[in-house]
């Protein structure tokens, strides 16, 4: 990302055949200081991807030439472009078009109309701004021994150093109050 005036600004690369659809998310989000990269069709996007590095890549699923799912299958293999996060809207709203999307690795699936330029804003920002914790866990309080059985965890020492692992908690979702957890070693992370 690059920095403009002391406020980062993230650089995605929109990806849609519809015009409209193009220039109403480019507008919103120059509206609100990303820089934004336009492409018509997958193979302009795939093209953009690795000539510009965007930060982000907001696509639709059908498109002429190469569709949104081959394109971000093509992201996947190359490595200059693989660490890119995709969201990807849909006109149509098919589940199986979600998990299909999902399986990929994109990072969130939108259903056209019902999902405003702000939210799709939010959901972008939200993959910039992510907070970590760290939080110490004592293995035989409470219910940790039936999270060790259930996870198959044999212990909460790192096999490397020997170090007690801690519990890192990533927020998901702050208006959901949603977070991913793992165990780390602080040492070997």
């Amino acid at each position: 990302m690059d920095t403009n005036n002391n406020k980062e600004k993230i650089k995605v690369l929109l990806v849609d055949d519809d015009a409209t659809i193009r220039t109403t998310y480019a507008d919103v989000f120059r509206s609100e200081g990303f820089e934004v990269v336009e492409a018509v069709d997958g193979i302009e996007g795939l093209n953009k991807a690795m000539t510009e590095m965007p930060d982000v890549i907001f696509t639709g699923i059908i498109m002429p030439k190469m569709d949104g799912f081959a394109m971000k299958d093509a992201l996947a293999k190359n490595v200059s472009t693989v660490n890119i996060p995709v969201l990807m809207s849909s006109h149509m709203g098919r589940e199986e078009d979600r998990k299909k999307a999902i399986e990929m690795g994109v990072k969130e699936f939108f259903v056209a109309g019902m999902v405003t330029p702000r939210k799709v804003i939010e959901n972008i920002r939200a993959l910039f701004n992510t907070k970590k914790y760290h939080l110490k866990f004592d293995a035989a309080a409470l219910d940790a021994p039936k999270l060790s059985a259930d996870f198959h965890l044999d212990e909460f020492v790192c096999a490397k150093c020997y170090q007690q692992k801690m519990m890192e908690l990533e927020i998901s979702d702050v208006n959901k109050k949603e977070f991913r957890a793992q165990f780390i070693c602080p040492d070997c992370k």
